[in-house]
């Protein structure tokens, strides 16, 4: 995945305000910032595309940024940001009273209305993953995104702990992706926001019935991946999980080159593989390994080991071991 980098630490501390003004502006549109003239301001950002959508983790000082009505009528590209607070707290105001975001909370803004955000008011850096869509990509009337941008919500449960996971996976392994890859996630990360803000309205029948189907499939994936050491995860539990029949279960992975089992025994091999590969689990019986996964039966937990990875999980665990330690030759 293709990443633009931005380190205040590379520029002279006069500078850097400035600079981090403009970038700010690039990403988002244009806003004012104010900041101790005495502070040693820093910033960090890695703005990743993903088709018309932008995502970018950053870490920045205490600072105030202000969008005013003066800045609107300059320039306005009608864009709604999402900010994932990962460390630290912020007070934001807009249009309403003022309100004190932090961990694991989604704090919302639109470029066309005036804002102000005060980061890290207690004098703390403030780390986030943000997110930018043009608001016409948005599958909302403009009525429902007025009603829901400004609001606080939460990304530890339901659609937002979706959207969580999705952008924390996304940022911490950026190698995982290709910037081929990147319309493909930009179209999840939209069906991810819209169905976040349509829960917080109570209207997820407004969304395409697309949106919705590639969203449910996404719920489905997130319910497998939490449940696979459930040796009784089945495509009858998940659709009884989820109000569905498993006819249409199976219907909604007829696009994923896979089947609803298939899918369920690769997320446990690949638990299983990332287990095996973990020094700190390096005592941990391979038998053992294969129940925690959901395998109840240890034979066949190996033939299906050996028939994806072209070898046993004992020798996979030491190959992988060896590795770690820089003794042994690379995984092929």
């Amino acid at each position: 995945m293709i990443e633009k980098v931005f380190r205040s630490e590379d520029l002279p501390v006069a500078d850097r305000v400035d600079a981090w003004r403009e970038k700010l502006s690039q990403t988002h549109a244009p806003v004012d910032l104010v900041c101790r003239p005495d502070s040693d301001f820093r910033a960090q950002q890695r703005v990743v595309q993903l088709g018309s959508a932008l995502v970018w983790p950053s870490v920045m000082s205490p600072l105030t940024i202000r969008r005013t009505p003066r800045l609107i009528r300059g320039s306005d590209p009608e864009m709604i940001h999402l900010s994932l607070i990962t460390k630290g707290t912020l007070g934001f105001r807009m249009g309403g009273p003022d309100a004190l975001y932090g961990s694991c909370e989604l704090r919302t803004n639109d470029s066309s209305r005036p804002f102000e955000i005060f980061m890290g008011p207690q004098g703390e850096a403030v780390e986030a993953v943000s997110v930018e869509v043009p608001r016409a990509r948005l599958p909302l009337s403009s009525d429902e995104l007025n009603r829901v941008i400004g609001h606080r919500m939460t990304g530890q449960e339901g659609i937002g702990a979706l959207l969580t996971a999705f952008l924390t996976t996304l940022v911490d392994k950026p190698r995982s992706y290709t910037a081929a890859d990147g319309p493909r996630l930009g179209t999840v990360l939209i069906d991810l926001l819209a169905a976040v803000f349509a829960t917080a309205l109570d209207a997820m029948n407004s969304l395409p019935a697309e949106s919705r189907r590639r969203t449910l499939t996404l719920r489905i994936q997130a319910f497998i991946r939490d449940h696979l050491h459930d040796p009784d995860l089945t495509p009858a539990t998940i659709a009884a999980a989820h109000h569905i029949s498993t006819s249409h279960l199976h219907r909604l992975f007829q696009d994923h080159e896979t089947t609803v089992s298939g899918c369920i025994r690769h997320l446990r091999l690949e638990r299983a593989r990332e287990q095996l590969a973990d020094p700190a689990r390096s005592d941990v019986p391979v038998h053992l390994v294969a129940v925690r996964v959901g395998f109840e039966h240890h034979a066949v937990f190996t033939r299906a080991f050996r028939s994806a990875y072209a070898m046993s999980p004992r020798d996979y665990r030491r190959r992988a071991l060896l590795q770690e330690a820089g003794d042994g030759p690379a995984a092929d």
